[in-house]
């Protein structure tokens, strides 16, 4: 084929002409580098090549990062891990081998990327995020992703987001608004960290975490101060109390001094707020996760201490009564997971009171029929959204569809295994959740997110708006 005959069947005489027709009405200083983004705009982009490898996560176990390559460039994502909790969540895909990573390694789900998903995916447009994760729902078959490994889809599913953002040339949070219909953005309050306990710290406290909300803040980036100033007032406080060894921290980034009662820690956070002065402007949430110490129909609250445990049993009705006198002596505006994921009747009953905003975890893990249920049943108002649990993008967005509908709060969620990637950040203003929980304003793999945040706010000028008093949404 001549020159000219393959400049005639790509019609690419025209295409030239017109990029720099373009090029001399803009004026440009720099024809050649306008042209050929001129030209690259011209082309619709595809999927080009998906490549996964196993990394760590914040925890040091493996997890799937993934590469996914259209002819605009690289986006990579990869896929935060928990600790499973049931039968309802999607499935990490892990290989079982005790020689590796303890039985952790992820070689199978990176295989199935660069074998299985790849081949699927090659050649899609990348802004058709609901037609890329049916692709890999079709392709997996199963109701928990078990086949590929919900680690595998996910990481593909955050990276064809990322791509698809990038061909529509606009920010990744609007894309994600775009692909769920909305057009209100707003910055989340964050629910920083401060005390961790339960299975993320190693201190004799039941319940995972206590968490501070900077509701009173203008703007995210003076929630962010506010968190930063009251989790070091905390430290002094803890430091004072307890000696600089109580202020080692939990998974999460919280504080883990070693004690025992949800009291005691609520009374250090309550005096760290004071010496910030921002008092009424902070408020506090506790994520008890009840289903770790539930044994039968009680609840041990000396679950971690073996020489206690056995003595501090509560029934369904006490752990009301504790939340109750709680609510009441502290500013307390929400609570997560009081009772055991089973435990429907308690949860119902305590919501029913009307106290605090009650959020579902482990008793929804993200899960549409247990959200659904929840909802007809009016047992908890609001989802703790944690992306992983589900598998997909647009499943995400469908589950918060669903509580939104039902006037439920939603909380997007990091988890306990957490990577460098910030995705849930714009996943949050895209989807106008009203909160974001991403651990301690400690630890890089979480100030990734509230970092993206501020970079999100500055982005929006004049346009940012910060959840604040609207955290609920």
């Amino acid at each position: 084929m001549s020159v000219q005959e393959y400049l005639d069947k790509h019609m690419l005489s025209r295409k030239i002409e017109d990029a720099v027709n373009a090029a001399v009405r803009a004026k440009t200083h720099d024809p050649v580098l306008f042209i050929s983004n001129h030209l690259k705009k011209a082309v619709s982009s595809v999927i080009t090549k998906v490549k996964a490898r196993q990394i760590l996560d914040s925890r040091g176990i493996p997890t799937v990062e993934v590469d996914l390559f259209t002819n605009k460039g690289m986006f990579r994502a990869s896929a935060p891990s928990g600790d499973p909790t049931g039968m309802y969540e999607a499935v990490e895909l892990r290989d079982g081998d005790k020689g590796l990573y303890l039985g952790n390694s992820v070689n199978r789900a990176v295989k199935n990327v660069n074998e299985k998903i790849s081949e699927a995916l090659v050649g899609m447009d990348p802004t058709l995020q609901s037609q890329i994760d049916q692709a890999m729902i079709d392709l997996d078959k199963t109701e928990k992703k078990g086949e590929l490994g919900a680690n595998a889809i996910l990481a593909v599913s955050i990276a064809a987001c990322k791509a698809g953002a990038a061909e529509k040339e606009v920010p990744l949070y609007k894309h994600i608004a775009d692909l769920s219909g909305k057009t209100n953005l707003t910055l989340p309050v964050p629910a920083f960290t401060v005390i961790s306990g339960g299975k993320h710290a190693g201190n004799n406290l039941a319940i995972q975490e206590i968490t501070i909300l900077p509701i009173g803040a203008s703007r995210f980036e003076e929630a962010l101060q506010m968190g930063s100033e009251t989790y070091h007032h905390l430290k002094a406080v803890i430091t004072e109390k307890y000696g600089a060894h109580g202020c080692n921290v939990g998974e999460d980034g919280g504080f883990a001094p070693n004690i025992s009662s949800v009291k005691e820690g609520l009374d250090l956070v309550k005096e760290a707020i004071s010496r910030t002065g921002y008092n009424e402007r902070i408020k506090i949430a506790i994520d008890v996760a009840a289903t770790d110490f539930c044994i039968g129909t009680k609840y041990d609250l000396d679950f971690k201490s073996p020489n206690k445990s056995g003595q501090n049993f509560k029934s369904g009705e006490h752990m009301i009564d504790m939340y109750k006198e709680l609510c009441t002596e502290y500013p307390i505006v929400s609570i997560e997971d009081p009772f055991d994921k089973e435990d429907w009747e308690h949860v119902k009953h305590f919501s029913s009171l009307g106290l605090c905003q009650v959020v579902g975890d482990d008793l929804l893990m993200s899960n549409p029929k247990r959200i659904e249920r929840a909802i007809n049943e009016s047992t908890c108002n609001a989802l703790l959204l944690k992306i992983n649990q589900i598998g997909t993008v647009t499943e995400a967005i469908e589950v918060v569809k669903l509580a939104k509908d039902a006037n439920w709060g939603v909380v997007a969620s990091h988890r306990c295994g957490e990577t460098e990637d910030s995705f849930i950040a714009d996943l949050s203003v895209g989807l106008a959740t009203g909160q974001i929980k991403a651990g301690a304003p400690c630890r890089g793999e979480r100030l990734a997110k509230y970092n993206q945040l501020l970079h999100i706010e500055e982005e929006l000028g004049d346009h940012a708006v910060y959840a604040g008093d609207d955290w609920r949404q």
